[in-house]
């Protein structure tokens, strides 16, 4: 019978989704275990090979977990909101929610191909208002809290309210906005409600403010950081600006310190707590306050080096900055400004990357050094960010290359305040910089007790405090998009109200256009039923607005991370209508034991989910405050790129001209000159006679430029169907080829990452119609380690094919299945026996890849043994199961079973059956060794002298000779001299 993988995968597949065979229950006996995936997004594109990798290991675990005992939690859904279903719908007409339907269907037919174990009854999508339903829910949660750094966790808004009209905000000791007023009991009660509201906002977890976004103009949205490379849009490298605009944000600065905190107790990856590090980024210093002279203003500056403050030679403010348009002069006026719209232009990744332009401008304006009084010229540059710190720093050359390079280049003066004295050890310390300011507090003092000195100083003369900082920044929660989350949030007054909970969710209405309107307004501009009736409490024409019943609700949507940074505790308790999850569901569950997914995460997706978290864990909504206990970054799978060289020459009248890989003069292609043309010319010259007709041939000068084709045109042997080639792009259907002596076409290949944009992509789906998913599944673990990134080669399944196809073999004689009750040898226990072992082991430590190759040895060992006991291929079907699900599944079925394999014990390792009894000893005579004999190992040296000398091929050697020295080492030689 033979190994037919299409049809045993599609009967498998079909059993397990109409038996429903992975559901997880919320009670059980059973110990729990959560394994999680990352979010996909169902792009257009549908799946490569390089994106089931992390399913792939993940599915692996959560099938062992089964027949380990473990009730196993392994959902999927989809992050199905976000911008390019968006920009699609912009292009084509067509609702986002139509084309996201028909991306999640191709993705869940793929998906199923390949023998995933998931709970497919769990699916949540975060586009679905049952789901953001939810979402919005958080999002008026987090409207309706402060944070109370005394209790240190967030609180209900009520309690600060309460606060407030005890006593005040002066001993309010809250995560809140800078330069707060203070006011008393009576004056907050003498508040109006708008100026009352207005406070609260700036207590609030989110809040509206003016900030300093990257807005991108061609898309009609603020971007992430992380949604920009290079200074354009990642979707569609499109330029964006930083612009000022009243945005809703979240207070995730909050939460900075417990973020750091919890790494401690999280078992990730430590390269990815480096990254949450750094971003989280504390720092410890002080809080220094300088008057600008002439003005009313202070310019507030945070330093990790209060010591250093006596080296302060000029200040920088970001462009940005609020105070640069009040303080500059006349006479800057024209420069600042012009300043200001350059740098507009650059993101902010870009100004901190670019550590070698400098530049700046002068404001005319000068500050005042808080300890001496002398006036500090006040420049503007792109190296100073509005969203770090202050947006100001004091700059001193005298401790900082940067700032050292600044004043060089502008020529400001440097005071040369360390001239004669051996820095060596202390270039920065404050310690000889009492020379400039005339003072002797510091004298002798060493560089921690002279920051605490100053600190100290400043405090009492009350311009400056000591201050942890964080780099951490409050983050926008808004986009001027339509396809997203709407806000659960109408304005009356001009202030934002939350809509009540109970009238959730505010479903995302039609419009037929999905820009912005012509007066900039987000695309919900365009709808003409959204406005909210606090009467009727629903969604009205915008027609019945009057200010009194009718109010405007908010037209911008929330950022993709909204619906992502909670899912997995929706996957809970994924249908209840009631609330976010049921107590009894959060509690069983808790958190996610195993997640795996992408490294390019850490600083977006799972640092605003570990806040959202803290935040529900603080309002007693979850029992845990980290969601993942375990997480696993998997590599990449790269492709391997097909690429033609494409002639270019000084001919005109012809097409486009490429020529195969191995006519090319490779030494040459990259250089800049051009060059008389090589061997191939005789080619080309009957190309110009097809379209030039007969000629002195020319003079030609060319070179030759890489152009990526499509790796679907090409074979196993780099050579390129170039009629597919022609039919792929309008410009190349009348492209003429240079093809070698046998009618061949090379292409040339390079290993980079596999993508669609590269043309490099190889279809899962084309891989399970011909050597079936559980090749594919076998294959991609084989490929290397998890964590490491491989190239990928669809040459090489072919070897995982063929081991399947030995499995197979091991249960059938020829056409017939069968299977032996006799008893086992001792060589088959030992296989079956180590196997177990060290496939237990690779499956615990992640190491997949391992797994696969034991697999290989052990069906080779059983084979050479003509293996077919039942007794040993019972446990082994049960061993490459996760691996290879349906086989498992279709050998399991004919061994009798009539239950799942999935819900089968994991094999028990028995360590005595890789205990050796006996030695197969070399026998040797004068060191060669002559046959093998196989003894008991408990023997002593005399009885094994005894059993060799008796051997008929002992004497034979011999041939009547007595050895001079018999030579005996039980347990390994036998060696007879003489």
């Amino acid at each position: 019978m033979q190994y037919n993988h299409q049809e045993i995968e599609k009967k498998w597949q079909e059993y397990w989704a109409k038996n429903q065979t992975f559901k997880a229950s919320n009670t059980s006996d059973k110990p729990k275990y959560f394994v999680l995936d990352m979010f996909p997004y169902p792009s257009g594109a549908g799946l490569h090979v390089g994106h089931p990798l992390g399913y792939i290991a993940s599915d692996i675990y959560a099938r062992y977990k089964r027949h380990k005992g473990f009730n196993v939690l392994h959902p999927q859904g989809y992050d199905s909101f976000g911008l390019p279903a968006e920009q699609y719908a912009i292009q084509t007409g067509q609702h986002p929610a139509i084309t996201t339907e028909t991306n999640i269907k191709t993705y869940r037919k793929q998906l199923d191909k390949i023998g995933f174990s998931f709970d497919w009854s769990r699916e949540v999508r975060t586009s679905n208002p049952d789901y953001y339903k939810w979402t919005q829910w958080i999002f008026i949660q987090l409207f309706n809290s402060w944070y109370n750094k005394d209790t240190d966790k967030a609180e209900d808004i009520s309690t600060l309210i309460s606060k407030f009209e005890a006593e005040g905000n002066a001993n309010v000791n809250a995560v809140a906005d800078e330069n707060i007023e203070a006011f008393s009991a009576d004056e907050w009660k003498g508040f109006s409600p708008t100026k009352q509201q207005e406070i609260l906002l700036q207590y609030r977890l989110t809040f509206l403010s003016d900030t300093e976004v990257n807005w991108c103009p061609a898309l009609g949205t603020v971007l992430a950081n992380d949604e920009i490379v290079n200074g354009v849009s990642e979707r569609g490298g499109h330029p964006v600006v930083r612009k000022k605009m009243t945005q809703w944000s979240m207070r995730i600065s909050a939460y900075a310190q417990r973020l750091l905190d919890g790494l401690q107790n999280i078992d990730w990856p430590q390269p990815l707590k480096d990254s949450q590090t750094n971003w989280i980024g504390r720092s410890q210093g002080a809080m220094v306050s300088f008057d600008v002279d002439g003005h009313d203003a202070k310019i507030d500056v945070f330093t990790t080096r209060p010591d250093t403050i006596f080296g302060v030679s000029f200040m920088t403010l970001a462009p940005e900055h609020d105070l640069v348009a009040k303080i500059t002069t006349a006479e800057q006026k024209e420069v600042v400004e012009a300043y200001v719209e350059a740098t507009a232009k650059r993101s902010e990744r870009e100004r901190m990357a670019d550590v070698k332009t400098i530049s700046g401008v002068f404001t005319g304006a000068y500050a005042l050094h808080p300890f001496t009084g002398e006036k500090v010229q006040i420049w503007i540059g792109d190296y100073v960010l509005a969203s770090y710190g202050t947006g100001a720093v004091m700059a001193v050359p005298c401790g900082d290359e940067r700032d050292y390079a600044f004043a060089k280049h502008f020529g400001i003066e440097i005071p040369n305040i360390f001239e004669g004295v051996d820095i060596s050890e202390e270039a920065n310390s404050v310690k000889e910089g009492v020379k400039l300011a005339n003072s002797d507090f510091l004298n002798g003092l060493n560089y921690k007790k002279g920051m605490k000195t100053v600190i100290y100083e400043m405090e009492k003369r009350g311009f400056g405090y000591g201050k942890i900082n964080y780099r951490l920044r409050d983050a926008v929660f808004s986009r001027q998009r339509y396809w997203g989350e709407p806000f659960p949030v109408y304005y009356k007054d001009g202030m934002p109200q939350m809509i009540d909970a109970k009238h959730l969710p505010i479903v995302l209405p039609e419009v037929e256009k999905y820009l912005p309107t012509e007066d900039g307004k987000p695309p919900l501009g365009n709808a003409e039923v959204w406005a909210w009736d606090i009467t009727k409490n629903e969604v009205v024409s915008n027609d019945l607005i009057d200010n009194e019943t009718v109010f405007p609700l908010e037209l911008n949507t929330m950022p993709g991370w909204a619906g992502s940074s909670w899912y997995f505790n929706r996957y809970m308790d994924p249908t209840n209508s009631e609330e976010f999850a049921s107590k009894e569901a959060l509690e069983y569950w808790k958190d996610v034991d195993l997640y795996i997914g992408g490294s390019e995460h850490a600083t977006g997706h799972l640092l605003y989910a570990r806040f959202w978290q803290k935040f529900l864990f603080d309002k007693g909504v979850l029992p845990v405050d980290e969601f993942a206990k375990k997480l696993i970054n998997q590599g990449m799978i790269l492709g391997t790129s097909a690429f033609v060289y494409k002639f270019i020459h000084n001919i005109k009248g012809i097409p486009q001209v490429f020529i195969s890989n191995d006519l090319v003069d490779k030494g040459r292609i990259e250089k800049d000159e051009y060059h008389k043309i090589p061997d191939y010319e005789s080619q080309f010259f009957k190309i110009i006679d097809k379209y030039l007709g007969k000629r002195d041939k020319p003079e030609v000068f060319h070179g030759e430029v890489k152009v990526h084709t499509d790796v679907s045109f090409v074979n196993a042997s780099d050579e390129m169907d170039t009629e597919a080639f022609k039919n792929w792009r309008p410009e190349f259907k009348d492209a003429e080829f240079i093809y070698e002596e046998d009618g061949t076409f090379k292409v040339s290949r390079e290993v980079e990452k596999m993508s669609k944009s590269k043309y490099n992509v190889v279809n899962p789906d084309l891989i399970c119609e011909e050597y079936g998913a559980d090749s594919l599944r076998l294959f991609e673990m084989f490929l290397g380690p998890l964590e490491q990134t491989k190239p990928w080669k669809t040459s090489g399944i072919s070897g995982v094919y063929s081991f399947l196809k030995k499995l197979w073999k091991l249960y059938h004689n020829g056409d017939n299945f069968e299977v032996s009750d006799a008893e086992p040898t001792k060589d088959e226990l030992k296989t079956l026996h180590k196997t177990i072992k060290k496939v237990e082991e690779d499956i615990e430590n992640f190491s997949f890849n391992t797994s696969v190759s034991t697999f290989m040895i052990a069906v080779n060992e059983l084979s050479a043994l003509k293996c077919n006991k039942r007794v040993i291929l019972e446990p082994l079907l049960v061993l490459v199961s996760p691996y290879a699900p349906h086989i498992a599944e279709e050998l399991w079925d004919k061994l009798g079973y009539k239950e799942s394999i999935s819900i089968a014990d994991f094999p028990k390792f028995d360590e005595k059956h890789l205990v050796e009894s006996a030695k197969n000893y070399p026998v040797s005579f004068n060191g060669k060794t002559r046959f093998t004999l196989e003894l008991p190992l408990d023997l002593s040296k005399e009885e094994i002298e005894k059993i060799v000398m008796a051997d008929e091929r002992t004497q034979a050697q011999l041939q009547g000779r007595t050895p001079k020295k018999v030579i005996i080492v039980p347990g390994k030689i036998i060696n007879l001299v003489g």
